[in-house]
């Protein structure tokens, strides 16, 4: 079956919705906030006042809009199995050098795909000392302007489909993958059903895991009883212990009833910006937001194609809506594995389980960054990509012709 054409896409949102938007906005209704609350108990009113009135008075949609529309992005419809054609929504930024390496980008929630942007410069550069990539970007179903699934079901294996068939159609039969939060995730669903025909490599800067067991992982297992002799290990668990026990609340909601909560982010601004500003901050590693970056993030969101309150069912869907966790259906590979460390990253586990993941054969430990790392720190997270897949890298040649160079 030959596939769907590509259409160019040109982002245009219409000024009833920008209308709608100020409307919104100008009859907002603030809740009161506790005397010394700060962010002890969520977002903090002082913020979210300052983001609403900037947002209303201030930030120019159009101009944002202009500097997105001057990347190159395509929508193209993607046949998924059980659910019909799927119209999918992605960037393509192709290298002008001819043999680069096809690499697939996967962003998570609260992310969109505009998180490889400061990326791009890094990744399709053109030198003798470094690979060159040609970058691929989608929309995740349900998320920015990507169609959203209309029937329940749509998990890791149909999310794979749809990578390594827009993969194809553009001519990419062979690829690697770098993703974090739920790039992460759906990467090892991914590899899993396309390792090694379709994806020759993979990378994550977000290396959450299962606990290895002896049975499956006897060396990793045993490794375990060295961790209270480790202090960085210690530390990274217990912040990831905390991060469960106090910021997990979104995940569960997301996870059981993601259409009560979907009612508020489709209908209030403020309420989007708010659940989505809390993770911005509470997730970098002291990243200086500016407003406009602030407002811009939200505003693809609140203009998304299917609405605000679609994003959020890939964590029902993903886990059978809290009945099992986000790796029920995938398997180690020996598909080659990078991981990039970030220290302010959510889940922080022991490094050795790592090589649960797959065939480790690159990590790379940073000093700065945390969970949204393309956005944070884009030379370092591309500079880790072309260790792993340049000369003298374990991954280098993965892509038959495509090593990266001239």
């Amino acid at each position: 079956m030959a596939a769907a054409p590509e259409q160019p896409f040109t982002l245009s949102v219409p000024d009833a919705d920008l209308d709608l938007l100020q409307k919104k906005l100008e009859l907002v209704r603030f809740p009161d906030e506790l005397e010394g609350a700060a962010w002890d108990y969520g977002a903090p009113l002082a913020d979210i006042k300052r983001l609403v009135a900037h947002w209303k008075d201030k930030f120019d949609w159009r101009k944002s809009e202009a500097e997105i529309n001057k990347l190159p992005m395509f929508t193209r419809d993607i046949e998924v199995d059980g659910f019909g054609a799927l119209n999918i929504h992605y960037l393509h930024q192709k290298s002008e050098v001819k043999n680069a390496i096809p690499l697939l980008f996967v962003h998570g929630w609260p992310g969109d795909f505009l998180e490889v942007r400061k990326m791009l410069p890094f990744l399709t550069a053109k030198s003798a000392d470094h690979p060159s990539f040609h970058v691929v970007a989608l929309s995740l179903p349900g998320f920015g302007f990507s169609e959203a699934p209309k029937k329940p079901g749509f998990a890791g294996r149909q999310y794979a489909e749809v990578f390594t068939k827009l993969m194809s159609s553009l001519g990419y039969e062979e690829y690697v993958y770098q993703g974090g939060d739920w790039g992460h995730l759906l990467g090892m669903h991914a590899v899993t059903h396309y390792g090694h025909k379709n994806i020759k490599a993979w990378h994550t800067n977000m290396p959450a895991c299962k606990p290895p067991t002896f049975f499956s992982h006897p060396l990793v297992f045993l490794s375990m009883f060295t961790i209270p002799f480790s202090k960085s290990t210690k530390a990274g668990l217990e912040h990831t212990m905390i991060w469960r026990k106090k910021g997990f609340g979104y995940y569960m909601e997301q996870a059981t009833k993601p259409q009560t909560l979907g009612y508020g982010l489709s209908d209030s601004p403020v309420g989007l910006l708010a659940w989505i500003y809390e993770k911005l901050v509470g997730w970098s590693d002291s990243y200086p937001w500016t407003e406009d970056e602030v407002i811009e993030w939200i505003s693809i969101y609140w203009f998304s194609r299917a609405g605000p309150a679609a994003a959020g069912r890939i964590y029902y869907e993903m886990t059978g809506g809290g009945a099992h966790d986000t790796w029920q259906g995938t398997k180690w590979t020996s598909v080659p594995t990078g991981v990039s460390y970030f220290p302010f990253e959510l889940v922080r586990l022991p490094h050795a389980w790592s090589h649960t993941l797959g065939k480790l054969v690159f990590e790379s430990e940073h000093e700065k960054g945390g969970h949204f790392a393309a956005f944070e720190a884009p030379e370092q997270l591309a500079g880790d990509l072309r260790k792993m897949f340049g000369k003298g890298g374990p991954a280098h040649g993965v892509v038959p012709g495509k090593n990266g160079y001239d």
